[in-house]
């Protein structure tokens, strides 16, 4: 989910500073170290990372997807592919790394919040995340994170820093990351890329899963959820790239995003007079605008 604010209209452009096919589950590794409430000990060296990539039609990109989780040097890795019956070549793509897939599907859903949900009740990791089928991790993204969890005994979820890219792979800019807590996030103070963000299996189970009725936001109703009940910490490195294309749910459909993010709000009591709120009405007016912008970028970019 990308919030479109004033600040990231700023930086988007900066230059870089129907039948079910199926694969079965593997057993789960073993994980080294961890205790029963799901937080690191210190022997856990190599805790299991748990990786879920949601995936329609995206077989332009897939690949790269794929091949930025399968050639991470990180040892201990579960990776679980939720394709939702695509038609466009990606099933050949999946066919072809199938035996590296902890488990697998290509079936019709409902949309990518249920294929996550999907692919996470597969999952037997101690740390979790997912990476979308048109976005990629930088070398080391795994190691690191799971290094500073490690380091963190009390922290829920740890976020890096993500570039935007183009349907080329171009970095054209850098998503403005930046620390925030639970306060912050309920007055629309997200800053956290999606991409570059991992948690820990014990607090999903307690959260989770992601509400099937959100679209767009429900990254962010996650990150609300993980920080009422344990901290958030930045880690500025990059840990992953965010594709930006004309296809794209940032491109075509994040005036939904918004809206969700107000349901967030009021389901956990918050006021109609609010910087939320207000920040909602800004986004409103300013968004055909900065849609225009930005597509036009792409347009020239390509």
């Amino acid at each position: 989910m990308v919030l479109l604010t004033p600040v990231l209209r700023r930086e988007l452009f900066l230059p870089a500073q129907t039948s079910e096919i199926s694969g079965k589950p593997r057993a789960s590794a073993h994980r080294p170290g961890s205790n029963n409430s799901g937080y690191l000990s210190p022997m856990a060296e190599t805790p299991l990372v748990s990786i879920v990539t949601p995936s329609f039609n995206q077989a332009h990109y897939l690949e790269a997807t794929l091949l930025s989780v399968l050639n991470q040097d990180y040892p201990n890795l579960e990776y679980i592919l939720v394709d939702g019956g695509s038609t466009d070549g990606s099933l050949e793509i999946i066919r072809r790394y199938a035996d590296r897939f902890a488990w697998w599907v290509s079936e019709k859903d409902r949309g990518q919040t249920e294929a996550i949900n999907k692919g996470f009740a597969h999952a037997h990791g101690e740390i979790l995340a997912w990476l979308n089928s048109d976005d990629t991790y930088a070398p080391h993204a795994i190691s690191e994170a799971v290094a500073f969890l490690q380091s963190r005994p009390g922290l829920g979820l740890v976020y890096g820093n993500a570039n935007f890219i183009d349907g080329d792979g171009r970095v054209i800019g850098r998503f403005p990351a930046a620390q925030t807590d639970y306060r912050r996030l309920r007055r629309g103070y997200v800053h956290i890329p999606q991409q570059a963000s991992f948690w820990r299996a014990d607090l999903w189970k307690k959260v989770g899963p992601l509400d099937p009725s959100f679209y767009f936001a429900m990254d962010y109703d996650l990150w609300v959820r993980l920080a009422r009940l344990a901290p958030l910490e930045y880690v500025p490195q990059v840990w992953a790239n965010f594709r930006l294309h004309s296809a794209g749910k940032t491109v075509v459909a994040d005036d939904r995003c918004w809206p969700e993010m107000l349901k967030v709000h009021y389901r956990d009591g918050g006021s109609w007079f609010s910087i939320l709120q207000a920040k909602y009405y800004l986004r409103k007016a300013l968004g055909p605008i900065w849609r225009l912008r930005m597509q036009a970028r792409l347009h020239k970019r390509g």
